[in-house]
């Protein structure tokens, strides 16, 4: 697919041919009734989640210290708490986008560093889940013993426009890094993600163009977070430059070693993740990390991961791009990076 930037789904249709340059985009016909029955399952799936319930809010446990790799428990939230000594601390780096960027990649390559404790699920904190407290965030963080670094990554935080503020009031020196990908290959695998979730849904190219054959629906979430620029806007204005590190998903897949080194830099530790921990599993497409010592098998992400794109037709990738590109252009400019998506 010319300059596509690699799209995982290559030129065609989902439903058939596709048309070319010049040619009016026609929406699929369907009942009215059916249409909007697949539409309110793309929402059950595509709109931001609850804030999972607690018994409590727990309190914050002080403790003296902690050995690197402490047992852990299901918290009253449902996710994963560290149990033993050590202190429950505010994450000093968060991973905060981009959804289908690599951020779950990166948080596990990031894992195997004995100084950095991760909670393994996404809380939602700053966006879902902000009335439960600071406290009861605390209480769900692995405990750390001093020098080690606490983290966590929920996606949605770049695109939510309380959360920068809202990170800002819990600690000014956080450090942010936010995985970044080209935004169209971006939008097709998160379309993927939900028809995987909801088959039946109606065509990348329905949803990615008001009517299906009018301008790009920025309304539609897959297309929105592609606007980085206007998203790190925001961002800024809470947060100089010098506290985000953007980590190039495109890179992260055919260099994770590099990208990987790049961000142990950036949080001030050794670079310990080097590209003896990494080999390319050509039949998912990504990198995968090596068995550790006594591990009976190398270690890939889910089977979630890496799933084939749906074809879509060249000319909806060429709007798109061209939609795209002075998003892109000024993200460049913004970062003083070029991640050549154009």
């Amino acid at each position: 697919m010319a300059g596509s930037g690699g799209l995982g789904g290559g030129a065609g249709d989902l439903q058939g041919a596709g048309p070319g340059q010049g040619t009016a985009l026609r929406a699929p016909r369907a009942p009215l009734a059916l249409v909007a029955l697949l539409l309110g399952t793309y929402c059950l799936f595509a709109l931001p989640g609850r804030c999972p319930p607690v018994a409590r809010t727990p309190a914050p446990v002080p403790a003296p210290a902690e050995p690197p790799y402490a047992s852990r428990r299901l918290g009253a939230s449902g996710l994963p708490v560290a149990s033993g000594p050590g202190r429950r601390r505010f994450p000093q780096a968060l991973i905060v986008g981009v959804k289908k960027g690599g951020t779950r990649a990166l948080l596990e390559f990031l894992r195997l560093h004995p100084d950095v404790r991760a909670l393994g699920s996404e809380p939602h904190f700053f966006d879902r889940c902000y009335d439960r407290g600071l406290a009861w965030y605390r209480g769900l963080m692995p405990r750390t013993l001093d020098g080690q670094i606490t983290m966590e990554k929920t996606p949605s935080y770049f695109v939510t426009q309380e959360a920068p503020r809202r990170i800002h009031n819990m600690s000014p020196d956080t450090k942010l890094i936010v995985v970044v990908r080209n935004p169209v290959t971006r939008a097709i695998s998160d379309y993927a993600q939900t028809l995987s979730k909801t088959p039946g849904l109606p065509s990348f190219r329905a949803l990615a163009f008001r009517h299906g054959l009018g301008p790009v629906d920025t309304a539609w979430s897959a297309v929105r977070i592609g606007l980085y620029a206007q998203h790190l806007d925001n961002w800024l204005r809470y947060f100089p430059l010098s506290h985000f590190l953007f980590v190039s998903g495109e890179r992260l897949v055919a260099d994770p070693a590099g990208e990987v080194g790049r961000v142990q830099d950036f949080l001030g530790l050794k670079r310990v993740v080097t590209d003896k921990h990494f080999y390319f599993n050509a039949t998912k497409g990504f990198p995968c990390l090596k068995k550790a010592q006594g591990s009976g098998r190398p270690r890939c992400l889910g089977k979630s991961k890496g799933r084939p794109h749906p074809r879509v037709p060249e000319a909806v990738v060429q709007r798109l791009q061209a939609f795209y590109r002075p998003f892109n252009r000024k993200f460049y400019q913004m970062t003083g990076q070029d991640f050549g998506w154009d």
